[in-house]
């Protein structure tokens, strides 16, 4: 169990703060974040990270990517973690939204295979979480 002091995360063995700032765009950069498939989105990110302990600190979508910056705790094993959350997303928001996706995928894509994934320091928080809740006003 972690508690949060100084802005720190603290265990009986332990100090960190490791945070994250991830990237996912949609396959071929097709504009198809919008509408309630927005929102079943971040409701569905919001409830994945929740279940597996990390943080949220900042999240915006796009039209055609995501920004999510988050805190980690030192044991996550990030491609692995990243991978299974765009494909476990990739397959709820195929399986809703199947009829809305099918003039832009006709593979059961949604997420482009690459993504990008930043450390951000306790320095630089603030700015990035700027950045990405000015997303939409740019």
């Amino acid at each position: 169990m972690f508690s949060k002091q100084d802005g720190y995360y603290v265990n009986r063995h332990s100090c960190f703060l490791l945070q994250y700032h991830l990237v996912l765009v949609t396959k071929y950069r097709y504009p198809v974040i919008c509408g309630q498939l927005e929102t079943v989105l971040r409701n569905y990110t919001e409830a994945y990270f929740k279940d597996r302990d990390l943080t949220i600190q900042a999240f915006e979508c796009m039209p055609d990517h995501i920004h999510i910056l988050f805190d980690a705790k030192p044991n996550l094993n990030l491609a692995e973690f990243v991978n299974a959350f765009k494909s476990a997303s990739s397959r709820n928001i195929r399986k809703q939204f199947s009829e809305e996706l099918k003039p832009y995928y006709w593979k059961p894509y949604f997420w482009s295979l690459s993504y990008f994934i930043g450390t951000v320091s306790d320095r630089t928080s603030t700015a990035v979480k700027e950045y990405i809740k000015n997303q939409k006003n740019e």
